[in-house]
């Protein structure tokens, strides 16, 4: 993933207001990112741990989506599998739900999903940031970050269809 901007991040942004875009917390800490190694850019706010954000490139453009854990069942303390990079994590693994964009968001509908509860799929997925067992799987690394990449566009399509 090419760096981003904070500009860009906020613009990107498909299911909040332009005004919520503009207050949410974005990490003051772009330019250490390790951009190589991410098929996408995630966070938690640190003032308000319930709320994370996702920004991936899809056909070429930054795409951003806001996301909530799902209240209390949000931390799973049993072994939990990423919807995302599909690593099994014990305790790591969130409930998040984003509103989807448009209309259907503003009628209150929303599209969930299991997620590292870090939001560093990437990482994992290259074996740069540790989970603990691995499940042995015969995929080769780019065919992971494929399906890591494949499975965050069908979440992202879903909430801005």
């Amino acid at each position: 993933m090419k760096p981003l901007t904070e500009p860009e991040i906020r613009a990107a942004f498909v299911n909040c207001t332009k005004g919520e875009a503009s207050r949410l917390n974005i990490p003051r800490d772009l330019a250490e990112r390790p951009w190589g190694d991410l098929d996408f850019l995630g966070w938690r706010d640190p003032q308000a741990p319930d709320r994370a954000y996702l920004v991936a490139e899809l056909d070429g453009r930054p795409v951003a989506v806001a996301l909530r854990s799902s209240g209390a069942a949000s931390w799973q303390a049993r072994r939990s599998i990423c919807s995302l990079c599909v690593t099994t994590h014990t305790g790591g693994v969130s409930l998040l739900v984003a509103p989807r964009a448009g209309k259907a968001g503003k009628q209150g509908n929303s599209v969930g999903a299991y997620m590292c509860a870090d939001l560093a799929c990437s990482l994992y997925v290259r074996g740069k940031k540790e989970i603990g067992t691995k499940l042995h799987e015969s995929l080769s690394v780019e065919e992971k970050i494929r399906r890591t990449v494949d499975n965050l566009a069908a979440f992202v399509a879903k909430v801005t269809a």
